[in-house]
């Protein structure tokens, strides 16, 4: 029997990253970056499948 397909990014089968709402995928790209003091770093990405946008907030170390 064939083993099942695994998420290119994934840990034990579990999908591990941003993952899009509307259709499951994992493939984004950056629309644009925005950088905030405090070393907050805000980005628009865009899943290259669906084309649904998606704003994340990170903190940079």
């Amino acid at each position: 029997m064939p083993r099942p397909k695994q998420w290119p990014h994934s840990q034990g089968g579990e999908r591990v990253g941003l993952v899009c709402r509307a259709c499951g995928c994992q493939d984004f790209r950056v629309v644009y970056v925005k950088h905030r003091p405090g070393g907050i770093v805000i980005r628009r990405r865009e899943c290259r499948h669906c084309g649904r946008r998606v704003l994340t907030r990170e903190v940079q170390v």
